[in-house]
């Protein structure tokens, strides 16, 4: 009896800590409908204006696209850097290899707002300033521990059989890589492309810091929208950040499969 009971609180304080944690996004998907002109909760009727209003106002189109650039530019960077790094490091016996490993995931320890900074005087130094170039570079350097880690990760736990096995057959290293090796880690590179796409698109700190009037991502234009106005167009917004976000893990689902990206990471 003393059993059930433990059982009936520890599952009613796993819910309550879930409504805990998900009450605030359920609360700003709500405020997007709103009627209002100011966010207030409850809402005091429904509308859909404020999502409307994201479409008209072309700074926020402007910046999308370029969020989306810089996201996809710095994940494909990151995979062609971070893929043979990690295939050399994952199985290396060099006594660098484990400093290297630390050095490459060494951003992920590291505030984002440390990395703007300096990357902003360093890119200076070297003459590229603020400029698109300059945030794809800075973008790629906080994402590329993600691909790292997911992908050392699945590699250093597959058996070096089957690519013994291949070069037995008489596969070149470059065929043992793509029928062999690429099939295996494809896991590991799609669970650490989610997170590098998610963690460029979403990043604030960075971004900040080369803002200019042709690199403004999404979450700079919010930011400075916030500062001007106050109405429920930020929640709206989020709301479809949320929804894309969503459909994208339900497309990579059907496609590839989440359970595998799952167990990858």
């Amino acid at each position: 009896m003393r059993r059930d009971w433990i059982d009936i609180a520890l599952a009613a304080f796993v819910v309550l800590f879930f409504i805990f944690m998900l009450a605030p996004i359920l609360i700003v998907v709500l405020v997007s409908f709103t009627s209002a002109g100011y966010v207030s909760f409850p809402i005091p009727g429904w509308s859909m204006k404020w999502f409307a209003r994201i479409f008209e106002y072309q700074p926020f189109i402007d910046a999308l696209i370029v969020s989306i650039e810089i996201a996809i530019g710095a994940t494909i960077l990151s995979c062609l850097i971070g893929v043979p790094a990690s295939i050399y490091l994952a199985r290396s016996r060099s006594a660098w290899a484990n400093a290297v490993m630390t050095f490459l995931l060494s951003p992920l320890s590291m505030p984002m707002i440390v990395i703007g900074f300096v990357s902003l005087f360093f890119l200076s130094w070297l003459g590229i300033g603020i400029s698109f170039t300059a945030l794809l570079i800075t973008h790629t350097v906080v994402c590329l521990p993600y691909i790292v880690r997911t992908v050392a990760g699945v590699y250093a736990g597959m058996p070096r059989s089957y690519e013994e096995a291949a070069a037995i057959l008489g596969a070149n290293p470059f065929l043992t890589f793509w029928h062999v090796t690429l099939p295996l880690i494809r896991p590991g590179i799609m669970a650490g492309s989610l997170f590098s796409f998610l963690t460029s698109f979403d990043n604030l700190p960075i971004s900040y810091f080369f803002g200019s009037a042709d690199t403004n991502t999404l979450p700079v234009v919010m930011l400075s929208y916030l500062e001007n106005q106050f109405d429920p167009t930020i929640a709206a917004l989020s709301t479809l950040q949320l929804l894309l976000a969503v459909v994208a893990l339900l497309i990579v689902d059907r496609i590839y499969g989440i359970d595998k990206m799952t167990v990858a990471g």
